[in-house]
């Protein structure tokens, strides 16, 4: 199928009454770190995890499941202030051959980067996105996957309270890279101080050969509204330093 027909298809199948907002059991902004912490290889082992996981005919089987059956997905890229790009807005995937469709779409974008890392700007940036579209959904879910704290922008813990005051819920999918991640305890700070709301939850991705295992395995989970046996649970007695990002990058920057 190609890309424009691709495209035709899948904006068919978002359409409703007019007036109306169309009706899913989920509404998912994945959002993707593309910040210039990833490299080149990593980024392309992020990009194909995606790709892989949404073409993954057990996600297709997992949506269909649901009471309505389908869900509207966005994928949106991040990184610092003013660095979120709507890579490819919202779209319904109702089984596998729209499922497919989304695929193509992320795997056929141009993979770009930018500097820093704002977790608080995507998660402002993804409610009003979602406050904008066209759909109601049973629930709705903010996946943000990163490999390093918050050290610009607003602090993670206010975005965070907005985002759950709207009745969100932010998972996280925390990429830990041996040697490399600027934060060796990122599954406790996502833990800690990046996920919120009903069923909150944070599936590490530990170094990304693991990645593509992990983000099908999340997505899911998310679409059926369950939360993994062994998850990284949002916890009482807190762990990390919600500004330790913020600290790292002063230090950096007074270094040099």
């Amino acid at each position: 199928m190609k890309l424009s027909a691709v495209i035709a298809f899948l904006a068919a199948a978002a359409i409703a009454p007019e007036g109306q907002l169309q009706e899913v059991d989920l509404e998912l902004v994945l959002a993707v770190d593309v910040s210039r912490s990833m490299n080149a290889v990593e980024s392309a082992l992020q990009r194909k995890g995606y790709v892989e996981a949404l073409s993954d005919p057990a996600l297709a089987r997992a949506i269909e499941a649901g009471p309505l059956g389908r869900i509207a997905v966005t994928y949106v890229e991040w990184a610092g202030i003013g660095q979120q790009r709507v890579t490819i807005d919202w779209q319904v995937i109702e089984g596998g051959e729209s499922a497919l469709a989304f695929a193509k779409l992320v795997e056929a974008a141009p993979i770009e980067s930018a500097r820093g890392t704002s977790i608080s700007g995507v998660v402002d940036f993804s409610v009003r996105h979602i406050a904008s579209n066209s759909f109601k959904g049973l629930r709705t879910v903010i996946d943000v996957s990163g490999d390093g704290p918050n050290n610009m922008g607003r602090p993670v813990l206010r975005a965070r309270a907005d985002a759950l005051e709207a009745g969100l819920t932010v998972n996280g999918l925390p990429i830990l890279v041996p040697g490399a991640s600027a934060l060796s305890t990122l599954d406790d700070y996502y833990a800690d101080c990046v996920i919120g709301g009903p069923g909150a939850f944070s599936l590490p991705a530990r170094g990304m050969e693991e990645f593509a295992v992990s983000i099908r395995r999340k997505l899911i989970l998310e679409v059926g509204g369950l939360v993994p046996t062994e998850p990284v649970p949002a916890d009482d007695h807190m762990k990390s330093d919600c500004l330790i990002g913020e600290k790292m990058r002063q230090q950096y920057i007074d270094r040099y």
